[in-house]
């Protein structure tokens, strides 16, 4: 599959500057890996018969164990790709009773299951399991995933995006940890949240004279913003350099 490559765009190198400083946890993709996770994404959207060609910003998620990483891509008008980002997370570990394989796909982030926000309490085991009381909590529904335990069966799971404890989990993004949600740093989780990238629906939903009351009063709206999260796999075998383990 052919990858377009996007020209120079003021645009997204705002954006991509304005990633650099406010996102922690960042990765270096090269160039020919960034053209390969854009042909992962193409066919992930293909297969799942998505045909929107309007600009707009996509959320890809490699869920292979020695990848562990998110990646920000802007899609143009002129069917061109640009990466904005990426960042170190956290998919679905198996082997424990009531852990799933993070599900393969494309979610539309909609207001059939909508958002909320971490109240910032301790569980039993002392770990704030959505981050710091205010981090946004984003809800992709109901999905079949396979279990991580006994037969491995399919059944459901609820995907969610969120952050993580701060003070023991986000040192260690960048592995399987996760019951089958993706974790993400909190910084991404506050750039996503402030600059809409995934808001298409509910700022659709604004305009159109619905309050919702998960959306900050002043966020700053990125000019493309979109609806998809896409989970791949890429299968890689060997872990790249630019996605180091984090450190023990």
């Amino acid at each position: 599959m052919a990858v377009v490559a996007a020209p120079p765009d003021p645009g997204a190198d705002e954006w991509r500057a304005r990633f650099a400083r406010e996102v922690d946890h960042r990765l270096e993709v090269p160039t020919a890996d960034q053209a390969r996770y854009v042909a992962l994404l193409k066919q992930a959207l293909t297969d799942a018969n998505v045909t929107d060609t309007s600009a707009q910003t996509l959320l890809l998620v490699d869920r292979s164990p020695q990848v562990q990483a998110a990646f920000v891509i802007l899609h143009t008008e002129q069917d061109a790709w640009s990466f904005i980002g990426a960042t170190a997370v956290s998919t679905g570990k198996v082997g424990s009773y009531n852990h799933f394989l993070t599900p393969l796909g494309v979610f539309p982030h909609t207001l059939e299951n909508p958002d909320f926000r971490s109240e910032g309490t301790l569980n039993d085991n002392h770990i704030r399991g959505y981050g710091r009381r205010g981090m946004r909590v984003f809800d992709f529904g109901w999905q079949q995933a396979q279990r991580g335990w006994g037969t491995g069966a399919i059944s459901q799971m609820r995907l969610q995006m969120h952050a993580t404890d701060p003070d023991v989990l986000e040192a260690r993004l960048g592995n399987v940890a996760s019951e089958g949600c993706i974790r993400i740093p909190a910084t991404l989780n506050v750039f996503l949240d402030s600059h809409g990238l995934l808001d298409l629906v509910y700022e659709q939903a604004v305009k159109d004279g619905r309050h919702l009351w998960v959306l900050k009063a002043d966020r700053d709206i990125i000019e493309w913003p979109g609806q998809y999260m896409v989970i791949v796999d890429s299968l890689t075998e060997v872990r790249p350099v630019w996605s180091p383990a984090p450190k023990p």
